[in-house]
């Protein structure tokens, strides 16, 4: 059991290492629409995980522990707080959206690769707690959480990490950093998600009572980076509906994975 959870929690950032390899692939910069299109399907992703993954086994958990509390409370009071956690990141890490000249977060003399590669690793850390969370679920052996379930989250977010390694390392090697280098800037940017898994783990098997407060946290901080950042970034530039059908099938993609296998 507990290599088919370290399997799981690795799966994401396999996939950010596969995307980050397409700098071998192909030259120049990764063209508007294809990123448009990467990030629309990332957005359609984390929602459905969200939903279906996260905010619905937590409200689940919560009924079947038969507690005095609403079965909606621990979800509600989860969800915000993941949120207002991403929001204190954002305003303290440094770091620089793909395509904008102005960084955001404390200021800092951090070169303009690493607060790109900053930007994304503070995406995935909501993601590797939500695949973490999923995962002690399962180790804890009684919360319904399925390890079906739990490895449909983590290939879920691993597809959705694939285009986001290539929309880190192609920029960098279209600013003409070396291939090799912007591939590995690209791959350590999914780092972090192992390892706000692990912690993750870690943390919910101490206080088993609080994984459903955990899993909606997971899901706010997912959807606080969807709603601030992939959809806003998804629509800039010219109007284009490629942003808009690549999250719903994202959304599709997802949903099915988490059904069929959960």
């Amino acid at each position: 059991m507990h290599s088919e959870v370290l399997l799981g929690l690795l799966i994401p950032f396999f996939g950010t290492a596969l995307g980050a390899s397409a700098v071998f692939l192909f030259r120049g910069k990764l063209n508007p629409k294809i990123q448009k299109c990467f990030l629309g399907f990332a957005s359609g992703v984390m929602i459905a995980a969200s939903v279906w993954s996260l905010i619905i086994p937590a409200i689940e958990m919560t009924e079947d522990s038969g507690g005095a509390l609403p079965i909606w409370f621990p979800a509600a009071v989860g969800f915000l707080a993941g949120v207002a956690f991403l929001l204190m990141l954002d305003h303290i890490i440094p770091h620089l959206h793909i395509g904008s000249s102005r960084p955001e977060g404390k200021k800092s003399s951090l070169g303009k690769s690493t607060m790109l590669v900053l930007a994304v690793t503070l995406h995935n850390i909501p993601e590797g707690m939500a695949v973490g969370v999923v995962f002690a679920g399962v180790l804890s052996g009684d919360t319904g959480v399925s390890v079906a379930a739990a490895f449909a989250l983590s290939i879920g977010i691993a597809l959705q990490n694939i285009p986001e390694g290539a929309i880190v390392s192609m920029p960098l090697a279209g600013e003409g950093m070396s291939r090799r280098k912007s591939f590995l800037y690209g791959s350590m940017s999914g780092i972090v998600e192992p390892i706000a898994a692990l912690i993750t783990v870690a943390l919910t098997s101490v206080i088993v009572p609080a994984l459903p407060y955990i899993l909606a946290f997971a899901a706010g901080a997912m959807i606080y980076v969807v709603i601030e950042e992939l959809i806003p970034e998804s629509q800039e530039g010219v109007h284009s509906d490629i942003g808009t059908v690549s999250a719903a099938f994202g959304f599709v993609i997802m949903m099915v994975l988490d059904v069929a296998l959960g």
